[in-house]
Formats: structure tokens, C-alpha cells, sequence
């Protein structure tokens, strides 16, 4: 009882980071460039990670992360990151992170279709809810359809897909480890961005501020979470992952000005009931991914 109250409340903690961590994101591309700021806010949960491993006196990259399941994961990282850090600069936050609340729900399809877990008609049911909430959300038959919404999509497949991966990855590799090689693929994605931007805009002061105290909380949230789900059960810590929606619901319309619809609220509300039901119902402790 007392691990699962304790890792509930790591687990609401941990979200509480992210959303943070979105919002000063999302604050400081509106004048440093996407390319520029992921590479700033990578290079600064690379460095802590490496140092954390470093004072742990274990390998910073192991030969294990070139493993196939872990290449794999590198990928989704990527796409995941780049994707994620485009929807944070020109989508709402309040939509990309409902939209986000649906990567559980791929990750439990994933499992069914590529890792044969078995999966009842209950869930089918609940991840049928859940998706129709994501149409709710994007509504791509109308007017209030925006298209940089997409990017919030991809992002979420990515690191659905990167989740999927790291169930398969060694169980050798440290939360630590795995920190370091997620950090590394934000580089690989800020790269990418910055590649293909028109301009490349550096972060004033505020901006920069920004980012590495996005970085710090980030990784903060990170080790919350791997305590959060090592201490309880993950059927009762899971759900509070929701706990980050609500968070950025809050800094959206304090920080942006977001108003978000009914629609948009309902189609949220059946994301993160029908996620919720399906990790209560897998009872299974996943593999922690950043």
C-alpha cells in the first residue's frame, strides 16, 4: 500500500514535469527556431544523463544499444522527437499532448500484433474508444481541422513504437543507459530539423533559459517515473500518466490563451478513459522509456 501511494505520487510528480517541460518548449520556439531549440534541450538531458552514468561508474553506451530492438527504438526515438518538437512549435499544446495520451493504446495493438501478447475484447473495445477520441481531437472533416496537428500523430506513433521496442530490449541496460540513448536520438532529431529549416534562429537569453531548464526537468520527471514504476503496481501508478493531459490543459490556458471545445475535451476524455482502462486491465509492468 504504502509503494503504491508513494509511486502514485512520484507518478503525478513525473507528469507534472513534462508538462512543464512542453510548455517551456513550446514558449521558447516562439523565437528560437524548432531545429535549434531540440538541439539545445537534447544536448542538455545528454549531458546530465552521461554524468549520471558516469558517477554510477557504468558504461555510458553500452554495446547492448546496438542491439536490433534497440536500433529499432533509436528509430521510433527519432521520428518521435522530431515529430513531437514540430507539433510543440506550430500545434496547440493542448491538443498535442491530448493526442499524445493515445500512444498506450498503439503500444497495446503493437503488442498484440508484433509481440503475439494476448489481448482481450474489452481492451479491443477500449482502444476502439480511445481512437475515436483522437478523431474527436483532430476532427479532419471541417474547418477546425489544422494540419500541423499531424505532427502530434506522428509523434505519438514514434514513441508508441519506441515503447513497443523497449519491451523487447535487454533488461541489462540502466534507466540511465536508456536516458542517454533517447538524449542522443533528440540530437539526431533536432539535426534533422535544423537541416531542412529556412532559418536557423539562435535562443535570446529567455529562450535559452528556457530550454535548459526544460532539459533539467525533464530528466527530473524521467527518474520520477522510473521510481514511480518500480515502487508500485502499475495497474494503480499507470493511470496518473493522465495526471501530464490535465497539466497541460492548465499551462495552456494560463501561458497561450487555449480555450479548448467540448469536442476536443470529450474526444480527450475518451483518450485517457479508455487508456487508463487498458493499463489497468495488461497489468503489466512495462519497461521505462524516456
Amino acid at each position: 500500500m504504502t509503494g503504491n501511494l508513494l509511486g502514485s505520487a512520484l507518478m503525478v510528480l513525473s507528469m507534472i514535469g513534462f508538462g512543464i517541460e512542453d510548455a517551456f518548449f513550446k514558449s521558447a520556439t516562439q523565437t528560437a527556431s524548432p531545429g535549434i531549440a531540440t538541439l539545445v534541450f537534447g544536448a542538455t538531458g545528454f549531458v546530465l544523463f552521461v554524468g549520471f552514468s558516469a558517477s554510477s561508474r557504468e558504461s555510458v553506451w553500452p554495446r547492448a544499444l546496438l542491439s536490433g530492438p534497440l536500433l529499432w527504438r533509436s528509430s521510433f526515438e527519432v521520428a518521435g522527437r522530431l515529430f513531437f518538437a514540430l507539433a510543440l512549435a506550430f500545434a496547440p499544446l493542448s491538443t498535442t499532448s491530448a493526442i499524445l495520451q493515445a500512444a498506450p493504446l498503439v503500444v497495446t495493438a503493437g503488442a498484440a500484433a508484433l509481440l503475439e501478447e494476448r489481448v482481450g475484447v474489452s481492451r479491443w473495445v477500449a482502444m476502439a474508444v480511445g481512437f475515436a477520441g483522437v478523431l474527436l481531437v483532430l476532427r479532419p472533416w471541417g474547418e477546425a481541422f489544422s494540419p500541423a496537428l499531424l505532427f502530434a500523430v506522428v509523434a505519438m506513433i514514434g514513441f508508441a513504437g519506441r515503447d513497443l521496442a523497449t519491451r523487447a530490449s535487454p533488461s541489462s541496460l540502466s534507466w540511465r543507459q536508456l536516458g542517454t540513448s533517447g538524449f542522443a536520438m533528440v540530437l539526431v532529431a533536432g539535426t534533422l530539423i535544423a537541416v531542412f529549416e529556412a532559418e536557423r534562429v539562435l535562443p535570446d537569453a529567455r529562450a535559452l533559459m528556457q530550454l535548459l531548464a526544460a532539459g533539467a526537468i525533464g530528466v527530473c520527471a524521467y527518474t520520477a517515473l522510473t521510481h514511480a514504476m518500480r515502487m508500485g503496481e502499475v495497474s494503480v501508478v499507470a493511470p496518473f500518466r493522465y495526471a501530464r493531459l490535465l497539466v497541460a490543459l492548465f499551462l495552456a490556458f494560463l501561458l497561450f490563451g487555449e480555450r479548448p471545445d467540448a469536442l476536443m475535451l470529450m474526444g480527450a476524455a475518451l483518450i485517457v478513459a479508455s487508456g487508463a482502462y487498458t493499463l489497468v486491465r495488461s497489468g503489466q509492468r512495462p519497461r521505462i522509456a524516456v
